[in-house]
């Protein structure tokens, strides 16, 4: 494996980074506090700077269905809704502000290229309008709400207790789930009640979460391996439905007396592979992608991991 290009335009850290499979766009953004929009030229990817008007770090972003626009969340307190001026030719920004008070860590955009969701560092998720009517048409009303000016906050959640490291829409669009670092895992469907449903997991905090089907989701985290969570409307509730990635049991010789001493002296303990990840990955997983199939039927779904390894999971096989 090789490297062919390196996206670094400045020597500050990238934080996020999508990519936009129509229009063939990559767009990055940092620590600099700036974005970068970068396009394909014959072999070169060649980079255009967007100025997101922010005094703190980016954190995430996400290209919007159409890609005619692009959300950054950041430091700042603040969403940045960026979208292509053609008459200036060059990228601007509207703010989304109120009411979040602290950090944006995730962001997804719902499927009508209007509604966005986010989750914050003050323990909320909440599902912002991000309508720029320079862009796109006037939005059809969503069980979400009717009116959708920019910057309408269409839902705020509640209860959880941790920062929202994660979030995601379904398919439909009318269902909404994230993940929080005291391990809560909360789905909310659009309509009169909206009832919050939550599980508190016993696992380490999740950092990334996605839809597979309309009720079904992966997620995964310091944990390093993928879990399953199943969603009942009916009865409101979310259930556990196990590990994804099982290790396969390997034959192991019995260590001999002289081997047992020597792992009780260094390790203050008799078992050679305790402390031995047997997952896939080695260490915590940042982003589940779906691949193939989409939110509604997913066949193929990826992850990414601070380990710096991917794997690709056929849903098929683990089910």
């Amino acid at each position: 494996m090789h490297t062919l290009q390196l996206f670094s335009p400045s020597a500050f850290p990238t934080a996020g980074i999508d990519w936009g499979p129509e229009s063939n766009r990559i767009v990055t953004c940092g620590t600099d506090r700036n974005a970068y929009v970068w396009t394909l030229k014959g072999q070169v990817w060649k980079p255009t700077l967007v100025i997101l008007r922010i005094n703190r770090a980016a954190r995430c972003v996400k290209w919007s269905p159409k890609e005619n626009k692009f959300a950054v969340g950041s430091g700042s307190r603040l969403i940045s809704i960026c979208y292509f001026e053609q008459d200036n030719d060059w990228w601007v920004c509207k703010h989304i502000k109120k009411p979040i008070r602290s950090t944006v860590l995730s962001l997804d955009w719902h499927p009508n290229n209007i509604l966005l969701a986010a989750g914050s560092c003050d323990f909320k998720c909440r599902i912002f309008s991000a309508y720029i009517k320079e862009v796109e048409e006037k939005p059809s009303p969503t069980p979400w709400g009717s009116k959708m000016p920019f910057g309408e906050l269409m839902f705020e959640s509640s209860g959880t207790a941790g920062w929202v490291h994660g979030v995601c829409f379904s398919e439909s669009g009318n269902r909404v789930a994230w993940a929080s670092h005291d391990s809560t895992v909360a789905v909310v469907t659009a309509g009169k009640s909206t009832t919050i449903s939550s599980l508190s997991s016993e696992s380490l905090p999740l950092l990334s979460i996605v839809f597979i089907t309309e009720n079904s989701l992966v997620a995964a985290g310091h944990d390093c391996y993928p879990v399953l969570f199943t969603y009942n409307e009916a009865k409101g509730e979310i259930k556990y439905g196990g590990k994804l990635d099982v290790p396969k049991q390997s034959a192991q010789r019995g260590l001999t007396a002289r081997e047992r001493f020597q792992n009780l002296d260094k390790k203050a303990s008799t078992d050679a592979n305790e402390g031995v990840l047997e997952s896939i990955h080695k260490n915590s997983i940042s982003q589940i992608s779906v691949m193939e199939g989409g939110k509604a039927k997913c066949t193929k779904f990826c992850t990414t991991g601070m380990d710096g390894g991917m794997a690709i999971w056929d849903v098929k096989v683990l089910y």
